[in-house]
């Protein structure tokens, strides 16, 4: 796959935001037929107050060196989200890259991960690639049994996209996965230079028509905390708050965890007890 510089993407960023944009909303008088889309270049640099040269410069992915004062005065003239504005300043002054190792985890975060059970809890890596989880996790999203020793280890975006029965079951489905994708292309921006991430967006580019059709918009959003509420056929009606963390130690990893109500963390609880009884009896020596 053809490697893709901060500066493409920044341009391509840039270039998608200003087309979104008509004349009307922001004030400025329209005259005649526009041949492309949105605001013409000159006009983001009127309303960013720098010189046209420049900012076109800036748009075609020339090496200039922006200031955050000009960064935030062009966030503000494409009226950029405060996740767009972030994503644009990382885009235009990149965190210098360094080798990236393989991602492991200490035993304390694989014991965090698994005392945390009836709550589901994983471990995503940089990619997306879930690294650990456990039982409750295993149960509420339908991932395999954790192993080390497994091949493949599922990857929480493929999952989403490619998962028909997340399609069949949530009618909101196609909302929620442009919303996962946008986080994708926010946490892409870190690691420019990732082979996986590289490798992932090629993939998802061929197996997913929605994902073809989203990632060229360059849309950004980063993951909040937030109350989530679905149903299993098994376990009935299930309410969880979702909390996104970081360790301090290895900020690459987030551990993803949902605290789940007293309700459903007893039913929860109760279907691990089951199965586990029934895992132990199928699986004792007579």
């Amino acid at each position: 796959m053809e490697v893709i510089s901060s500066s493409i993407s920044l341009s391509e960023f840039l270039r998608s935001r200003r087309e979104r944009l008509a004349p009307q909303e922001v004030g400025l008088p329209s005259y005649g037929r526009r041949r492309t889309p949105g605001l013409r270049r000159e006009e983001v640099a009127q309303l960013a107050h720098i010189g046209t040269s420049w900012y076109t410069s800036l748009e075609q992915g020339r090496n200039i060196n922006p200031s955050e004062d000009v960064l935030n005065n062009i966030a503000k003239a494409l009226r950029l989200t405060e996740d767009e504005r972030c994503h644009l300043h990382l885009l235009a002054k990149p965190i210098k890259q360094v080798k990236v190792e393989e991602q492991e985890l200490n035993i304390g975060l694989e014991r965090t991960i698994m005392a945390l059970e009836p709550n589901p809890a994983f471990i995503m890596g940089r990619s997306w690639d879930l690294l650990l989880w456990n039982q409750a996790a295993e149960i509420v999203f339908g991932l395999p049994a954790f192993s080390n020793d497994l091949q493949q280890k599922p990857n929480w975006l493929r999952r989403f996209l490619m998962d028909i029965s997340l399609k069949s079951k949530n009618m909101e489905w196609e909302a929620k996965a442009q919303i996962m994708i946008a986080r994708f292309r926010a946490d892409y921006a870190h690691f420019p230079n990732d082979a996986r991430f590289k490798e992932l967006i090629e993939e998802f580019m061929q197996i997913s028509e929605l994902f073809r059709e989203i990632w060229p918009q360059h849309g950004v959003q980063v993951v909040t905390d937030c109350h989530k509420h679905w149903s299993d056929p098994r376990i009935g009606e299930m309410e969880f708050e979702h909390v996104s963390l970081q360790p301090p130690t290895d900020p690459e990893l987030k551990l993803m965890i949902y605290t789940a109500s007293k309700d459903t963390a007893d039913r929860l609880q109760s279907f691990i007890g089951t199965r586990t009884v029934k895992d132990n009896s199928e699986n004792r020596i007579i």
